[in-house]
């Protein structure tokens, strides 16, 4: 609610914006249009691109969650948008997070704000390792979930780019869903990602070092690696490579995994840095039971197969869903393929995206 200033103005303008607009509801001095399908909305939090709020849904009396994007203020958010519109419209898998309803306005001249109409999930693994320790139990639930949703990606020959634990949504009967599909690419080994690292910044913990390392050459292996560091964090609630800096996340890496052998050097294409690599002191590896000593040793295991430093020999994601480590849950069975996705990723017009919603929106 607005704040209450000496002349009122604070309530007066709250009063305008709920005339001008009836089918509203104001959350934190934002404007959602989203009724009178969904009401009593709630605030759940918000990112760079819009804020999330919770909702009943009058049709189906279920509680639903609506994000609130904004995809016009910059140019990235529009191809955020779409790219993620696109691609969980055509994704229907368990462990993804599913879109119900897109609302937007009918005109392209009046078009402000997208509101995406999601299943309400009530926190996510970030939310989760912050407040309390995992059993081997969940650990290994949520790690075999995890892996099952990206098996479904990358079987659309899509890389998501950004597993994170805040990207992992979770409700009380432990269901994972992958979330936030904005940096999503085709798998293109040839394709140049010289952009890729400014739009990645927020997420350097959880990036393979071939991202750091070369401009392309990048496989669904970056994505394994991303689950090697959630799985780290799962079993010892922090970080494993919680670099400050382009250079401090590659000496944490490093410092753990050890020197790259001269095989491994050979992935690197890019001369100057595998010149760089090669004129480091030594450093010897550190053994998972160090690290994490309480940890199971078939989940160690696994974990130093995905975090492997050269992406060749990282295990893919079939593999590691039949790892004995997941032998309890596994079922090859229950792990559906998807078809392959065709996207234009990597350029949207704003009126790209608005004819690309037609199709989709109520």
């Amino acid at each position: 609610m607005a704040d209450l200033n000496s002349n009122g103005t604070g309530v007066e303008s709250t009063l305008s914006m709920e005339m001008s607009h009836p089918n509203a509801e104001i959350i934190r001095g934002q404007i959602f249009e989203v009724g009178p399908r969904y009401t009593k909305l709630a605030y759940i939090g918000e990112g760079a691109y819009g804020m999330v709020v919770s909702a009943d849904d009058t049709i189906t009396s279920q509680r639903v969650a609506i994000k609130k994007i904004s995809p016009f203020e910059h140019q990235t958010y529009c191809q955020r948008t779409l790219r993620e519109i696109t691609i969980l419209t055509r994704f229907k898998h368990e462990n993804i997070i599913d879109i119900r309803d897109i609302l937007r306005v009918d005109s392209i001249d009046q078009m402000r704000d997208v509101y995406i109409v999601q299943c309400l999930m009530e926190t996510d693994l970030y939310k989760l390792l912050k407040t309390q320790r995992l059993s081997n139990d969940h650990i290994c639930y949520f790690l075999y979930q995890i892996l099952r949703g990206v098996k479904y990606i990358h079987s659309a020959n899509v890389l998501h780019r950004d597993l994170k634990p805040s990207n992992l949504l979770l409700n009380k009967t432990c269901d994972l869903k992958i979330c936030d599909f904005g940096l999503a690419r085709i798998a293109d080994p040839e394709h140049d990602h010289t952009g890729f690292l400014t739009e990645y910044v927020a997420t350097r913990w959880y990036r393979a070092p071939e991202i750091m390392l070369n401009s392309k050459g990048y496989t669904k292996s970056i994505d394994i690696w991303s689950v090697g560091c959630i799985l780290a964090e799962m079993l010892s609630n922090r970080p494993i490579f919680p670099g400050k800096h382009y250079l401090d996340q590659l000496n944490h890496i490093l410092g753990v995994l050890g020197s790259p052998s001269r095989d491994d050097l050979e992935c690197i294409i890019n001369e100057k840095a595998r010149n760089y690599l090669e004129s480091l002191p030594f450093k010897p590896n550190v053994p998972w039971t160090r690290l994490f000593p309480n940890a199971d040793a078939l989940a160690l295991d696994l974990l130093g197969k995905m975090l492997s430093f050269n992406p060749h020999k990282r295990i893919p994601v079939e593999e590691a869903l039949a790892h004995p480590y997941l032998e309890q849950y596994y079922d090859p069975g229950d792990e559906q393929p998807s078809r392959s996705l065709s996207l234009k990723p990597y350029g949207v017009r704003i009126s790209e995206l608005f004819n690309n919603l037609l199709p989709i929106c109520k």
